[in-house]
């Protein structure tokens, strides 16, 4: 089985308690016997896949396998095009290259709901919505990226894994994948 989940605001990629006062995964009512496929930050969102399949973990996140992750990040300033490129060549952070990515704003900008709680706002200091497509997934390797190019980020969205995009799925829900769906995710 294999599940796709809008992992909201706040909430960890596990089920049980750290101490923390952000929610669990236990919250949502899964079915049983099902784990987080990587993980994502509590403070972002967006998709996280859950299975009881073991051996998926290795096919999906083993930067070997060259398997792309597409997140959205809002940032502050408006990042040029020598930044962007800082970030498509991969960048020293913690005294470890990124491998190189994909990075370019976002045209159109996107439209996304509010978040609660809200993102801090600047009027002397604009953001914009940058698209990051990664093979690898650090942790809070996107914050760390963005941060070392200039422009902090504000939001981090998960909205695609291979060829499978978040599109309508609300978030804190979850739904299972059907075979074409299924496909989608293992699409290099």
């Amino acid at each position: 089985m294999l599940l796709a989940f809008n992992k909201p605001y706040g909430v960890l990629s596990q089920f049980t308690p750290d101490g923390s006062p952000n929610r669990t995964l236990a919250e949502f009512k899964f079915p049983p016997k099902v784990y987080p496929i990587g993980r994502l930050d509590a403070d972002s969102e967006g998709l996280l896949l859950l299975s009881d399949e073991a051996g998926l973990n290795t096919k999906l996140l083993d930067p070997n396998h060259a398997h792309g992750r597409i997140y959205w990040a809002q940032v502050e300033r408006i990042p040029t095009t020598d930044a962007l490129e800082k970030l498509s060549s991969g960048l020293s952070i913690q005294g470890r290259k990124t491998l190189p990515c994909r990075a370019c704003l976002l045209e159109p900008q996107p439209t996304i709901p509010p978040r609660v709680p809200p993102i801090r706002f600047r009027k002397s200091v604009p953001d914009c919505w940058i698209g990051l497509e990664l093979v690898e997934g650090k942790n809070r390797q996107v914050r760390r990226m963005t941060a070392a190019i200039g422009h902090p980020t504000l939001r981090l969205m998960r909205v695609q894994i291979g060829k499978f995009e978040l599109e309508n799925l609300g978030s804190g829900e979850w739904k299972e994948l059907n075979a074409k769906e299924r496909t989608a995710i293992f699409h290099l």
